[in-house]
Parts: C-alpha cells; sequence; structure tokens
C-alpha cells in the first residue's frame, strides 16, 4: 500500500494549470482538494523558471537557474508541492530546452555574449552562426531591435550611451533595450567624454556610428530579420533564441536546478516543449532520462521507487509515429485530439461544405493547396535567411566532390523550396553517419515524390543530390559538413511547418473550423469507429501513458467550440443555408469589398460556434463583452491569415471593416441577424454538448493519461489565446462538485457545464480506485449491432479479472435536434445493441455516469440504460 502522500505513478490524470503574476503559485494552493475530489493525480504546471517580467506563459525564460519570483519562487514552489503532497497529488512541469527570451535588458547569458562576442564563456549556448556570407556579420549578432531603420535610429537620437550597474559599466540603450559595449572602448569613450557622442552634430554622429561598428553586436530593423539574421530563432520570433542543448555544459546549466528539485522529490515528471525545434531531439530526450532516472533513487521515500514521467511537444504528421527509443511516455496529446475531432465528423458532410467553401471564398477546398502556398511565402517572408543557411550548407557538402562541384548555389535553393513546400512532417531524424531513420524515409519519399512534379525540370538532378545528402545516402567522410546541412535543413523545415501551417494555412482555411487545431491533419475530413479503435489500440501497445487531451493553453478554439461546431458535418444544407441568410441580412453592414465573404463567412462559424450557452442576444452588455472577445479573436485570424493585413503592415481599414460588420451583428439596434445567429447555435448546442460528453468520456477511458486544461472540466468555449487564458471561476467549479450530482441528473441543466464536470468526476473516480486497469489494461472493442452501430463507439478496457466498459454515441444531430434537451428517449436508441464478451456476462453492472444498475445479460440494448449520449460502466461491487 502506497503512502497517501505519494502521487500515483503513472499519473492517473493532470490539470493543466497557467501560472503567471495575477495567478502565482499560492492562488493554486487552495485548488489541491478540488484537484483531488474532481480526481486529478498531478498538477501539471506552465513553466515554472524565470521568465521575462510580466509574462503570462512562461515560455520566455531569462534565467533557467531560478524559479520564476513572480510566480512565487522557489519557497512558493514548496509550499505549492506541501498543499499538493497533503492531497495525495503530484507536480508535472512544462520546460523549455529549445530557447530562451533575448533582447532587453534581463538575460545575463546573452548579455554576456554581446559584450565579449565569441569570446564569451556563454557563446556556445546559443545557436549562432558566428561565419555567415555575409562578410559585415562575420563575428556578430545581427540584432534586429530597431523601429526604425538604423540609419534614421540614429541621427534621431534614440540610442544613448549610458552607465548602468554598480561599476558604472557603459551600454547603449535603445527603449527597453540595453546593449552592452566592449570592456576595452571604456578608455576611449571616457577619454573623449560621452557629448563626444552625440548623434546631433555630425562629428558626434560619425563618432558614435564608427564605436557601434565595434561591437560584438549590429544594430538592424526588425523587418531586416527574416533576410539576415544569423543566429536560430523560435519560429521567426526575434526576441526568442535559439538553445545548443545538445552541448552537455548547456544542457547541465538549463537543466541542473529542474533535476535538482525533481531529485528532492518536488517535481514527478516534465512536458518538453516543442522538442523538434532541437538539433537532435531524440539524443535529448534521452539523455533527459539518463539523468532522471540517475536521479530517482534519491528521491525521498516511496517516490525513489517511482519512475518520471516524460512526455513531449511532439506534432506528429500523417502516419507518423513517435519514436519507441526516445526514452518518453508519449507525446503531449495533439494526437489524440485528432483522432477524436476526426471521429466527430461525418464524412457525408465533406463534400458540400468543401463546394461551399471554394464557391464562397474563392480559394482552393484542397487544404494541401492552400499548404503549399503558405508554405512557399513563410519561407521567403520569415525564413529566407535560414533557408540561405541550409543552402550555403549544402552548397559546400557539393563543393567537397568533382562530380557534384559544378551543382550551384542558386539551384540548390531552388530544390530547397520545392522539397520544403511539399514537406508532409515537422522534421525527420537523420544524421550524416547512419543516414535516415526507416520511419523517415516514407515521410521523405511523400515529400520527394511532390517536388519532383513542381520542380523546374533543369533542377531534378540537383532535387536528387539532395536526397542523398540529407540522409537519403550516409557519409563516408567529411560528417561535419553533411551533419550540419543536415541539421540546418531539419531545424528550418520545423519552423516552416509550424509558421506555414498552424499560423497561416489554418486561419485561411474555413472550410469547417473545427477541423483546423494543433497538430490536426486538416486534408482529413472524418474516420470511422473502427479506425478510431484502431489508433486507441495502436496506443495501447506503444505508449499506454501518453498524455491526452483536447485543451491546450495552444488551442486555436475551445474544445466544445469544436466540438459543436462538428455538428455542421451532419447538417451541411442547413449551414450552407443560414451561411446564405446571413450575408444577405449584413449587407447593409459591408463595404463593398470588406470584409471578404471568406472572411465573414469564418466569423459567422466562430460566433456560432462560441456563443455563450446563457446569452440571450436581447442581453445588450452581454452581447458587448462577447463581442470584445470575437473582436480580440478577429484581430488576430485576420493577421495570421496574412492575405488582407497581417502584423507587419495592418490593414486598417480592412479591420476597422470586419470590426464594424462583427460589431454591427453583436451590439447594433438591428437584433435580427445576432437573434437568428443565436438561435442556430441553441439549435445545434444539445448536440455539440453531446459530442463534448464523448470527447470527453474517451479521453477519459481510453488507453494514455488525460489532461484536463485549466476550468474546461466546465464547457470551453474559449477561442485562441489571450481568450483561452482567461482566469477560471473555481468557487463555482468547486459548488458544483460538492452537489454530488450525477451526469445524467446534471444533464436536466446541461447549459451549466456540470453534467461534463460530473462525467469527469465519476470516471476518474474509477481510475482512482482501479489505476491499474487503465494504465495497464487491454483495450477491446466490442460489437455493436442495429440502426445506430456505426456511430456507437463501444470497447471495454480489461486487466485480468479488472474491466469496465465505455459506450458513446456520436453523431446525434438528428436525435437531439429539438426541444433543447441532451438526453435520449429508448426510442432513439431502439433496436441497437452491443454485445458483451461471455466473461461479462454474469456480473451486476452499474452505470457510474447515471446510477442506474443493469443486470447480467450477454447483449445490452441500448434502450434498457441509454439516456445520455455516454455510458459508463463498471462492476456494481466497486463501489457506490
Amino acid at each position: 500500500m502506497t503512502d497517501p502522500q505519494t502521487p500515483a505513478a503513472p499519473p492517473r490524470a493532470t490539470m493543466r494549470l497557467q501560472f503567471h503574476k495575477d495567478f502565482p503559485f499560492e492562488k493554486a494552493i487552495p485548488l489541491a482538494p478540488y484537484l483531488r475530489k474532481l480526481g486529478i493525480s498531478h498538477l501539471y504546471s506552465s513553466p515554472i523558471l524565470t521568465a521575462r517580467a510580466g509574462s503570462m506563459h512562461g515560455y520566455d525564460v531569462v534565467d533557467p537557474t531560478t524559479v520564476n519570483p513572480e510566480l512565487g519562487g522557489e519557497d512558493g514552489l514548496r509550499a505549492l508541492v506541501a498543499a499538493l503532497r497533503a492531497e495525495g497529488l503530484g507536480l508535472i512541469v512544462d520546460i523549455v530546452p529549445n530557447h530562451m527570451a533575448v533582447g532587453k535588458d534581463d538575460n545575463a547569458w546573452w548579455l554576456d555574449v554581446l559584450t565579449y562576442g565569441r569570446g564569451s564563456r556563454f557563446a556556445h549556448f546559443f545557436d549562432i552562426d558566428w561565419e555567415p556570407t555575409d562578410p559585415a556579420l562575420n563575428g556578430k549578432i545581427l540584432l534586429p531591435t530597431l523601429g526604425s531603420t538604423y540609419g534614421e535610429t540614429l541621427r534621431n537620437g534614440d540610442l544613448q550611451i549610458t552607465r548602468e550597474g554598480k561599476r558604472g559599466g557603459l551600454v547603449v540603450r535603445y527603449a527597453d533595450h540595453m546593449f552592452p559595449l566592449r570592456p576595452e572602448d571604456r578608455y576611449e569613450i571616457e577619454a573623449a567624454g560621452l557629448e563626444a557622442y552625440d548623434p546631433s552634430t555630425e562629428e558626434g554622429l560619425a563618432r558614435f556610428h564608427a564605436l557601434l561598428e565595434k561591437q560584438n553586436w549590429r544594430l538592424a530593423h526588425w523587418m531586416v530579420a527574416g533576410d539576415e539574421i544569423n543566429w536560430r530563432r523560435f519560429f521567426d520570433v526575434n526576441e526568442l533564441a535559439g538553445l545548443r542543448i545538445a552541448d552537455p555544459a548547456v544542457f547541465d546549466a538549463t537543466h541542473e536546478l529542474l533535476l535538482n528539485l525533481y531529485a528532492e522529490g518536488l517535481i514527478d515528471g516534465f512536458r518538453v516543449d516543442h522538442i523538434d525545434g532541437l538539433m537532435d531531439p531524440g539524443g535529448y530526450a534521452r539523455r533527459l532520462r539518463a539523468h532522471l532516472d540517475a536521479a530517482q533513487s534519491s528521491r525521498p521515500g516511496a517516490l525513489a521507487e517511482q519512475k518520471a514521467y516524460l512526455v513531449v511537444e511532439k506534432i506528429l504528421g500523417p502516419g507518423e509515429e513517435l519514436p519507441k527509443d526516445w526514452g518518453v511516455d508519449g507525446a503531449s496529446g495533439y494526437d489524440f485530439m485528432d483522432e477524436v475531432s476526426l471521429l466527430l465528423h461525418d464524412a457525408s458532410g465533406e463534400e458540400k461544405l468543401s463546394a461551399f467553401w471554394a464557391e464562397i471564398s474563392g480559394r482552393p477546398a484542397d487544404f494541401h493547396a492552400e499548404e503549399e502556398t503558405a508554405r512557399r511565402e513563410i519561407l521567403d517572408r520569415s525564413f529566407s535567411s535560414q533557408l540561405d543557411q541550409a543552402t550555403d550548407a549544402l552548397h559546400r557538402v557539393a563543393r567537397l566532390d568533382f562530380d557534384t562541384r559544378d551543382t550551384a548555389r542558386a539551384a540548390i535553393r531552388r530544390a530547397l523550396v520545392e522539397l520544403l513546400a511539399h514537406f508532409p512532417a515537422y522534421r525527420t531524424y537523420a544524421n550524416a553517419a547512419e543516414g535516415r531513420t526507416e520511419a523517415d524515409k516514407p515521410i521523405f519519399e511523400r515529400a520527394m515524390e511532390k517536388a519532383r512534379q513542381s520542380i523546374l525540370p533543369a533542377d531534378l538532378p540537383v532535387l536528387e543530390l539532395l536526397d542523398g545528402w540529407l540522409g537519403g545516402k550516409p557519409a563516408a567522410d567529411d560528417l561535419l559538413l553533411r551533419d550540419k546541412a543536415i541539421r540546418r535543413f531539419q531545424q528550418l523545415s520545423a519552423p516552416v511547418a509550424a509558421k506555414a501551417v498552424e499560423d497561416t494555412a489554418f486561419y485561411r482555411h474555413g472550410k469547417l473550423l473545427s477541423r483546423t487545431d494543433v497538430g490536426f491533419d486538416v486534408a482529413t475530413f472524418a474516420i470511422d469507429v473502427p479506425t478510431f479503435h484502431e489508433k486507441a489500440a495502436a496506443r495501447a501497445r506503444t505508449f499506454p501513458n501518453a498524455m491526452l487531451t483536447g485543451a491546450t493553453h495552444d488551442h486555436k478554439r475551445g474544445e466544445d467550440v469544436r466540438a459543436r461546431l462538428a455538428v455542421l458535418s451532419e447538417i451541411p444544407d442547413e449551414w450552407i443555408a443560414a451561411v446564405r441568410r446571413w450575408r444577405e441580412a449584413a449587407a447593409p453592414l459591408r463595404t463593398e469589398t470588406a470584409p471578404s465573404a471568406g472572411d465573414e463567412q469564418i466569423l459567422y462559424q466562430t460566433l456560432v460556434g462560441a456563443w455563450p450557452h446563457d446569452l440571450d442576444p436581447g442581453d445588450a452588455e452581454g452581447c458587448r463583452t462577447f463581442a470584445n472577445r470575437i473582436a480580440g479573436w478577429q484581430e488576430k485570424a485576420l493577421r495570421e491569415a496574412k492575405l488582407a493585413t497581417d502584423w507587419t503592415t495592418p490593414n486598417e481599414a480592412y479591420e476597422t471593416a470586419a470590426r464594424e460588420l462583427l460589431m454591427g451583428i453583436l451590439t447594433g439596434p438591428d437584433a435580427g441577424l445576432r437573434t437568428d445567429i443565436a438561435s442556430f447555435a441553441d439549435r445545434i448546442g444539445p448536440a455539440g454538448a453531446a459530442n463534448g460528453l464523448v470527447q470527453t468520456l474517451l479521453k477519459l477511458t481510453t488507453p494514455g493519461v488525460p489532461d484536463t486544461y485549466q476550468g474546461t472540466e466546465f464547457w470551453d468555449l474559449t477561442l485562441v489565446d489571450p481568450d483561452n487564458r482567461r482566469p477560471v471561476d473555481y468557487d463555482a467549479r468547486a459548488a458544483a462538485l460538492a452537489k454530488a450530482e450525477t451526469a445524467e441528473a446534471a444533464a436536466g441543466h446541461w447549459r451549466d457545464g456540470a453534467t461534463k464536470q460530473a462525467l469527469i468526476a465519476a470516471v476518474l473516480g474509477e481510475r482512482a480506485r482501479r489505476p491499474n486497469l487503465f494504465s495497464k489494461g487491454a483495450y477491446e472493442p466490442l460489437q455493436v449491432e442495429g440502426p445506430l452501430a456505426a456511430d456507437v463507439v463501444a470497447f471495454a478496457r480489461r486487466l485480468e479479472d479488472e474491466w469496465a466498459i465505455v459506450v458513446a454515441l456520436r453523431h446525434t444531430a438528428r436525435l437531439l435536434g429539438a426541444g433543447g434537451q441532451l438526453g435520449l428517449t429508448a426510442q432513439d436508441v431502439a433496436g441497437t445493441r452491443v454485445t458483451l464478451p461471455s466473461h461479462f456476462s454474469t456480473i451486476d453492472m452499474i452505470d457510474r455516469l447515471s446510477g442506474r444498475r443493469i443486470n447480467p445479460a450477454s447483449t445490452f440494448e441500448l434502450s434498457d440504460f441509454l439516456r445520455l449520449p455516454v455510458a459508463f460502466l463498471a462492476p456494481s461491487s466497486t463501489g457506490s
């Protein structure tokens, strides 16, 4: 028997909390009893290391050697862990090995590099190209931080030499940025006096410029970063610099505190952010696992027997599998999020929705076409410099062999663009000595096949050379040059995929927004029940303790927004007619050219998907609050799409027209249109809620560790950040849980979300009673017959004599379309039955979601017990 203060291993269920200055550790302490009662075994925390002041997410770490003081520091963390341990809960922490925040004046390691350049003891910490092809940057770091051109900034006096710190070190200040000057320049400056560098005089301007030219850094306008930057960023963010985490010294410096906290028993596991950004993701994961294993025996008490839980944020492309030799427990859940979304969509609606989207928007119905366009644009606008670096590395490889030395650099660049434009995954994991992994070979071949079709015929031989150089043929010699070329390519393909697909094409493709979210295979619209079973069974074989999620801090829209919008795939004709009607009604609110019909249709989907259950269209204040939320989403969506406007050059006229349409609908004097939209949302609300219950039950019962994002134990009708990071009303959630209603009873007032919470509590309660059943038990699909058989997901979890049965009904729009109720009648499901294995047929059962007892039988008629679209059956002897 384990000590009651020892958390479960592996975790039974996690809850993700976002810590920041307004929600520090101390505010989570009172939540520990609630989390335990809900059935959570581990708090899953956003990053805890010291981040940039005011950070609302923690991914912009500036000091990995300390716990963030804005969150409460190490003392605050210890107090939180003590409260968690008192309830038998553990702690999993999100970590960020790929990058650190730079710029401003708060990263001591980066400032040291700026001060001493290549001679800094931290110079090898950051992924800097000290010998780029641009001779002006040889031995320097490009700093694209200026809001205007360098010359204009210098002449305007926006750069100032100041003294900083106790020793009066000399630095250049620009807004909130600090650029240290070389120590060897101090005598010259002191001798001349600071006034000698006054840019308002020609002499001072020349002197100041000459001083700046001698530094280890070069200032530039922020817009040149994509074309000229000589260090790896996180995606295209100039304030986040890539770390060389494969260097053991960098690993040790950035992980020492985290590993010490683990060894001390304060942390029980980690989620690794953006592992595909690293040079060698597998090597990093194995190294981290080795360090955790080495520290395990020093953990106190029973914790010394528990293996650390380790999952990675990994976007899996179509057909891609997480490597099994990384030493991790699995991915962080995007794959499940996609699978359950696919299950909820009705394949029969795709053709009509595709045709309507193409008609109304003028854009491709085929997502692959949209993705290819976005990839080419993003390469050009954001990653030109990294593309040049990869090109240069490959050009050096070409020059090694007299058979290939005539391969032109420009041709290599063109071939690279074609390869990246069609790449079907984030990246591969090749190296020069061993070449490509078996798993990588089909991924690369799919890219090659497409690239061969689109490349210039004259460049086709160059493309074939790239295939060999990038891992297709292991290198016999010159491993360093080949490895560098492969690394450049693999660390370019990942950010290109993220920015082109998730942050561009997803915002352009409006066929059905419920199929465009992080980690989704958007080109696939739906799957059938047998395919879902196959995926769940495969996970049980490979990563039975992978994290499963339906909502994250990074999602494009909340899990119940997606669940509601999935209903549209069941009723495409009704949806298309509604959009045509609304566009006609909204004509007076639009200008002649803005917003586009595609953007308008995406707006209608968002309004319908996110319409609050308790919002009356006649509630002026409530509609205004909702409108402001939607306006925040709208600005981000339009700019991320990069069609009519973007972040670098906002089109104020277009954005204003789009916002006025939104405000006219939700806050204008004519309530007719918003009433119609609200009625439509209400019409599909029950079916959307049914989908929400289905995806929640499947997350909690299929193989894996279910995560609940903060607040989503009630309905999650949030949108992209920052909307999905708003404060959570935990008092309301604790009060609802205290009522101890069954999910079926709470369905009588389903709009408040308590039925979803009751489902979570019931299932997690069973997981707490029988943890091995869910962490080690087999996944066994059950036979279903009858008119609804194709839409019933039925399976058993079984471990020796322990078992539980799950039944879920998808595609309920035709059953729940009228009356506004969430419940089913016996007539709704009449004639559909589930056949049980013989060893189940003599056991009394109870549906944990209704409390209804079920007599032993070899076949269950759904009409006998299914009153919600979900049921969770367990032996009645395991508890009331």
